[in-house]
């Protein structure tokens, strides 16, 4: 079986692989020729993901699945959510996004946010929607060199550490990424 997973991301797209069953092909965008950024404009991440994915089974044909992720903080109203990559502006710089949080939520008692992760699987002229959540809090200063984007300020539940200091292997056990991904392989190894 051959399945586009709807990314560029070279790293992404290993760590996948790794984890499928041995008889599913994995092609990203780079190998169907897509070479193109597809739009995120939906207003929620599932709205992204399925988005990324109606545009890959459309324009060229193939079962595929894409992700988006976002951190949603409580104080800010679920801020920054859908924007989280685009937050601090279109240049989608991970320091000048962690800088505008930590920023907006100066003087806030509440710090509780989440990550969440959604995938949507177009495969065989069905869709499904798995999803990932990672619960936490976010810390007042940055922590850790590991990771990337708001890595550094998020502190999963029943953790001291960030997920900046985290071993990728320790993350990806708890992360919405890590649970929304073991969903989509436990459907797709059955």
């Amino acid at each position: 079986m051959e399945l586009v997973f709807a990314t560029h991301n070279k790293n992404k797209l290993v760590e996948i692989k790794a984890l499928l069953p041995h008889y599913i092909k994995l092609l990203s965008l780079d190998d169907i020729g897509c070479s193109e950024d597809i739009p995120e404009t939906a207003d929620t991440i599932e709205g992204n993901a399925i988005l990324k994915a109606e545009y890959v089974r459309h324009r060229y044909g193939y079962d595929c699945f894409a992700d988006d992720t976002g951190l949603e903080v409580e104080a800010l109203n679920g801020e920054p959510g859908v924007f989280s990559a685009r937050y601090a502006g279109e240049a989608k710089n991970d320091s000048d996004n962690v800088n505008k949080l930590l920023k907006n939520l100066e003087g806030k008692e509440n710090r509780n946010a989440q990550f969440k992760t959604a995938i949507a699987l177009n495969l065989n002229d069905n869709q499904n929607l798995f999803t990932g959540i990672c619960k936490g809090k976010i810390i007042e200063e940055k922590r850790g060199d590991q990771g990337f984007g708001y890595d550094p300020i998020f502190a999963p539940e029943g953790f001291k550490k960030t997920f900046a200091e985290m071993r990728l292997s320790e993350k990806s056990e708890i992360s919405h990424r890590g649970i929304a991904f073991k969903e989509l392989i436990a459907y797709l190894s059955k």
